[in-house]
């Protein structure tokens, strides 16, 4: 056994790396595991193109290391359930380059975990850190809406 071996929960599975324990998960999630639909966009964390959970949370994988997500969950774009948001997104032909599309994702189903019926403010608060250099803004703030809708009325039947 390695002094670098991590274990890590990514997805609901758990993985073991032998790996830098200051990486960012960023690098590790996809070099080292394949998972590539978390994007680098800026390192810096301030596009958003890299936006995993940690704990149910948004967190920027190119700032947080290996060792912060020692005994949380994590979960990138590939494991995201998000049927309806990602039936929205298609509905609402939010992606034109698609680039930052996962962490787009990724930002509005942690504000649909919290709040099922967010108010056009509060959409723009949680994706105000992510960047779409397309400018679909308009396209995933209706997309956000139309997801929290089709769940309200599901709830309601």
């Amino acid at each position: 056994m390695s002094d670098n071996e991590l274990k890590l929960n990514i997805n609901g599975k758990l993985f073991t790396l032998d790996a830098d324990p200051n990486m960012p998960i960023l690098w590790a999630v996809r070099d080292i595991l394949g998972m590539t639909g978390t994007k680098y966009g800026c390192g810096a964390g301030l596009c958003g193109a890299c936006t995993i959970h940690i704990d149910g949370e948004p967190a920027r994988a190119c700032l947080t290391s290996l060792k912060q997500v020692q005994d949380k969950s994590v979960t990138t774009i590939e494991g995201l359930e998000a049927d309806k948001l990602r039936r929205a997104w298609s509905e609402h032909n939010v992606p034109q380059c698609g680039y930052c599309q996962s962490g787009q994702l990724m930002s509005a189903a942690a504000l649909l975990s919290k709040k099922q019926r967010p108010s056009e403010t509060e959409i723009d608060d949680a994706m105000s850190g992510n960047i779409c250099r397309c400018g679909t803004y308009t396209r995933i703030k209706s997309a956000i809406l139309s997801a929290a809708e089709s769940s309200n009325m599901e709830a309601e039947l």
